[in-house]
Order: structure tokens, then sequence, then C-alpha cells
């Protein structure tokens, strides 16, 4: 049957830190975790919540993304902390810029995917991250996007015009009870966007604390859809466990191990 796997579970990957420099002169951290023993079917570029509230590339969804993704669905999962930004990987350079210098961290990291040749690149954001992705993510690399817990606050209708002309896929995870976007209005503002597709979910909240599967199962199924989800809760093989009391005096969206 296997080990179940649990919130700080860590299954096998070539996990490497990075660092990635953007066109201001700015230098971020990151980590790359990859499959440990094929190609990569997919490229799942982060953005994390607003740090400011405790987002960074830790946050506990992308956390559980690069735990599983590379051995469960074969997908690279790239994770940085934007500018200003800290977890255990360190500090990236710069000062939070409110949606407006992140415009290079978040080109920075495409650029890093496209240098590694990773395939199949998509934008996966988490709150203020969403609003990042909407923004800044339309590159001719970038397949699409997925939006979890979108608030629409920095991202403009002419954003979302943008990425209605492209015809690429856009895909809100929208939680019933998220404090800022609940699925109805979710549905009136993404109507802009023809080929958008908001799932709501139902009973969650926006920082998704008891539905990480059901967010990585949704994942997994835009970014690779030959994998089968949902994905396996249990892991037969080598598997280690994260320390996660570094982070108990953040904010349970930093991280949590449900």
């Amino acid at each position: 049957m296997g080990e179940r796997i649990r919130g700080n579970s860590v299954l096998p990957a070539r996990r490497e830190a990075i660092t990635l420099e953007t066109a201001d002169g700015l230098t971020l951290v990151g980590e790359l975790a990859l499959p440990i023993d094929r190609p990569p079917v997919a490229t799942m570029i982060c953005l994390h919540p607003l740090p400011t509230h405790g987002g960074m590339m830790d946050s506990h969804l992308f956390r559980k993304a690069s735990y599983r993704l590379p051995a469960l669905a074969g997908i690279a999962v790239l994770r940085f902390n934007t500018r200003g930004t800290s977890s255990l990987q360190g500090t990236s350079e710069g000062e939070f810029d409110n949606a407006v210098g992140e415009r290079y961290d978040v080109a920075a990291a495409v650029e890093h995917a496209e240098f590694a040749d990773l395939p199949h690149i998509w934008i996966v954001g988490w709150s203020f991250g969403t609003d990042l992705a909407l923004m800044y993510g339309l590159e001719p690399s970038v397949e699409g996007i997925v939006l979890l817990s979108p608030p629409l606050r920095s991202s403009q209708p002419g954003h979302l015009q943008a990425w209605a002309a492209s015809g690429k896929p856009v895909t809100a995870l929208v939680p019933e009870l998220d404090d800022y976007l609940q699925p109805d209005e979710a549905r009136q503002r993404f109507a802009a966007i023809p080929q958008a597709e908001v799932i709501a979910v139902d009973g969650a909240k926006h920082l998704w604390v008891g539905d990480s599967e059901r967010v990585l199962d949704e994942i997994v199924a835009k970014l690779a859809p030959g994998v089968p989800v949902p994905l396996p809760d249990t892991w037969d093989g080598p598997m280690e466990r994260a320390d996660s009391s570094a982070y108990k005096d953040r904010t349970v969206a930093a991280f949590d191990n449900d």
C-alpha cells in the first residue's frame, strides 16, 4: 500500500537552488524541482500570495506542489520569492512594489524556464500571484495560467482583454467562501475572457486549508492532462519529512500541514 502522503511529505525529485536575475538588477532566490528519473512533461511557475501577509515561495500549496508533483505527475515546479520576500531559502533583493516592479520578477522566472528548455510552461498564481499572472504572464512561451483565489485587485480590464485575444487557456479556482471574490462574481468578471473556466470549490476558503489535494489535482489536470487524477495519497518508496517548525510563527497562508 505504501506510506500515506501528508502535508510535510517530500517525495523524490532533483531539487536545485536557483537565482533569478531581473532586468532591473535584482537577484531573486528560488528552487527548481524536477522529476528524478524522467524528463518533465510540463512546467509550473509559481507566483505566491501577498508577501506583506505571509506569502512566499513556501506558501503551503506551492511547497506541496514542489514536494509531490515531480514524482506523482512528472511536472517541473519552479518557485521563487518575489522582490523583498523571505523564506527558508533566503530573501530576494529589492522591496515589495505592489505589483509594479514585480513584472520583472515574473519575466525573470519565465526566462529561466525558457533557458533551461523546460517544456509546456504554465503559470500558477495564488491570490496576489494571480494578478501578477494576469498582468505579466502573457509571454509567448507561456501556454496558459491557473489562478487560485483570484482577487482581481491590481489587474485591469485591459489585462483580461489581452488574455481573451490570446485564446490561451485561463482557469480560475474560486473558493465558495473566499474573502475577496466568490464564484458568482468571478463568473461575471471572467466573462471578459470567453475561454476562461471558473471552477467553484464548495466549502473552500481563500487559503485552501484542507483543500490542498483538490487544488493539486486541478493543476495537474490542466498542465498534464495525461496524468490520472486524483493523485495517489500514498507512496511506495523513499520519502522524507520536511521540518515546518521554522514557520510556526507565520500565517497559515505561508505554511500549513493539513
